[in-house]
């Protein structure tokens, strides 16, 4: 664990640790060190990284002076590997030495202390000009201040080379303005004891000009790169870790759009650790752009769990439509989606309906007619939500009008590509779901008009309609969706219009062929006309905290239902429909009736 004092860092070491953190958290690999969590007090901040029992480098240099070619062989290729890693990112290291290499108990390394790596950028020659590092381990560039990029590492990386074969650094002396001179200027002793491809690799490592020197192998590759690895063709599996043996998300389609990017997000934005929302395959996170300052959320997906291609292209497509989140642009890295959408800052519409307990139709109904016309739209364009409930709907921003809504979260969303109009993929949430989905049948566009039946419901009654306490089991909540009848026996109901209880069994409906449509509904007399005043003491209380937690937990459970799989009940074989249908084949002859 790595502990620093606040009242001690000066203003330069708070952006090196602060820096430092980033791009640890940004980095998974198996010859890099891995940061598990950072957190602050009021006067300390905190690191935690692996233990690793072995050291460091520089203590086992010390104690052996020198190293054989094989095991320099060994060394390096990991640490080429970590380099290219951290070059690929965006960001040169800055700072290797035999300090910095720590061991694990099996004798691998893990490159550590990113506390002067600098994020670099295609632009300005994507170079920088900082004079930072140990003197005797830095490039002639970063030496003379003529600006420097990754390539400074590769002669970083050729001193550690010749210290770990000759236990001698190539250019040293006791006074440092000597040292930085020698870097410049003095020739480079080759050890004549040497092998000769332990030689060609030093000598093509220690070029002065960046551009000579032989660079990363990260893309685009540099002509001289098979030279590097021609003594490092092979790493044994044992080198890898569990972590690395996981697979690799493929990745985005590089057709899909062009405001996908593949560089680094860090280098455009700060991510904060508050989490807005979390869900089964992505969490969201507030991000600040680092140039203009502004505020926005960024959804970071596994794509190891979901491919984001469908709901990218969705927000792509159609965010553009004022009550649909807006997506500005795409950071697509290794495993991770990161999307770039608006920050909400109005809150849930579950929120807004508990804070209330329930809202009157004259609230519900510019709210419902809002949703409906955008399902409209997005049915008019063969775009099937498929998991609508309170918590992807929210306000903007705080002034809550049905103009402020947006419907977010498009992780399930599909364009309707079949012939028939018609999905098989079953995903759903539990409670908001079309029956013939928890029967796995095919469904399509009338899946939403259900689920906005049952935001209809909640929005009038204050509670959800097939759950009534937090501890319904997940097998009782599915049997009443598929049952289907909407319950209006509830004494709140006796104050709400035929009209809309008309409207809410419409959406409701068990069979999809005979649920009402979006334009259909938008047709129907309770979204078309206002609805009349609302009868007294339909809205004469709010619900106390407990009572809002309360109804949270129940639709809370309603969500988690689909989670819990329903038990399998087992018959005899008999019974099975593959049995009954064999019993009606006709008998095979006998073999001494064919002959």
């Amino acid at each position: 664990m790595k502990v620093l004092k606040k009242a001690t860092l000066k203003v330069r070491d708070r952006f090196r640790t602060k820096a430092e953190r980033d791009i640890l958290a940004s980095i998974r690999h198996p010859f890099i060190v891995h940061m598990h969590y950072a957190f602050q007090t009021a006067g300390k901040l905190y690191i935690i990284m692996d233990f690793l029992r072995g050291g460091d480098l520089f203590t086992r240099l010390s104690n052996e002076v020198m190293f054989t070619e094989q095991d320099v062989q060994f060394y390096l290729a990991e640490l080429c590997l970590a380099l290219e890693h951290v070059h690929s990112l965006g960001v040169i290291y800055r700072d290797l030495k035999p300090e910095n290499i720590l061991l694990h108990d099996s004798g691998h390394i893990a490159l550590t202390d990113f506390g002067l790596c600098k994020e670099y950028t295609e632009t300005a020659e994507g170079k920088t000009y900082s004079f930072c590092g140990t003197v005797e381990y830095m490039a002639p560039e970063v030496v003379n201040r003529k600006g420097h990029d990754q390539s400074a590492d590769w002669w970083s990386f050729g001193v550690l080379m010749y210290e770990m074969l000759t236990g001698e650094l190539p250019f040293t002396s006791d006074n440092r303005k000597t040292t930085m001179q020698m870097i410049l200027k003095a020739r480079l002793s080759m050890p004549q004891f040497l092998s000769p491809q332990a030689q060609s690799l030093l000598r093509k490592l220690f070029k002065r000009v960046p551009t000579a020197r032989l660079d990363s192998p990260a893309p685009p590759p540099t002509a001289g790169h098979i030279d590097m690895f021609q003594h490092f063709s092979y790493v044994s599996p044992s080198v890898l870790t569990d972590e690395s043996r996981k697979a690799v998300a493929k990745p985005l389609r590089a057709d899909l759009h062009p405001k996908v990017k593949r560089t680094p997000i860090i280098l455009e934005y700060e991510i904060k650790e508050d989490i807005l929302g979390a869900g089964t395959f992505s969490v969201c996170k507030r991000g600040v752009h680092k140039a203009t300052g502004k505020e926005f959320a960024i959804k970071i997906i596994d794509k190891l769990k979901r491919n984001p291609e469908d709901e990218i292209d969705i927000l792509f497509r159609y965010g553009g439509h004022p009550n649909i989140l807006t997506l500005y642009e795409v950071f697509d890295e290794g495993n991770s989606c990161y999307l770039v959408t608006e920050l909400l800052r109005g809150g849930e519409l579950l929120d807004r309906i508990l804070e209330h307990g329930r809202l009157s139709e004259q609230e519900a109904q510019p709210i419902i007619r809002l949703l409906i016309e955008v399902i409209d739209y997005l049915h008019s364009q063969n775009v099937v939500h498929r998991d609508l409930k309170p918590s992807n709907i929210l306000y903007a921003d705080p002034s809550h009008t049905p103009e402020s809504i947006r419907i977010a979260d498009f992780g399930f969303a599909k364009q309707l590509t079949a012939e028939n109009g018609m999905l098989m993929t079953p995903c759903y949430t539990a409670n908001f779901v079309a029956p013939e989905v928890l029967k796995k049948q095919g469904y399509d566009k009338a899946c939403d008009m259900w689920s906005v039946g049952v935001l209809l419901y909640i929005t009038l009654a204050g509670f959800p309609p097939f759950a009534s306490a937090p501890t319904d089991t997940s097998e009782d909540i599915l049997k009443r969706i598929t049952v289907g009848a909407a319950p209006f026996g509830h004494p709140v109901w006796h104050a709400v219009s035929d009209s809309a209880k008309e409207l809410i069994q419409g959406m409701l409906h068990t069979d999809p062929e005979r649920r009402i449509t979006a334009h259909q509904a938008l047709l129907h007399p309770w979204l078309r006309e206002r609805p009349s005043t609302a009868p007294a003491g339909q809205m004469d209380e709010k619900l106390s905290p407990t009572h809002v937690a309360q109804m949270k937990a129940t639709v809370e459970a309603m969500f988690t239902a689909k989670d819990t799989p329903s038990p399998v009940s087992l018959a005899p074989i008999s019974e099975s429909t593959l049995a009954k249908r064999r019993k009606h084949l006709p008998a095979l002859p006998k073999l001494d009736e064919m002959e």
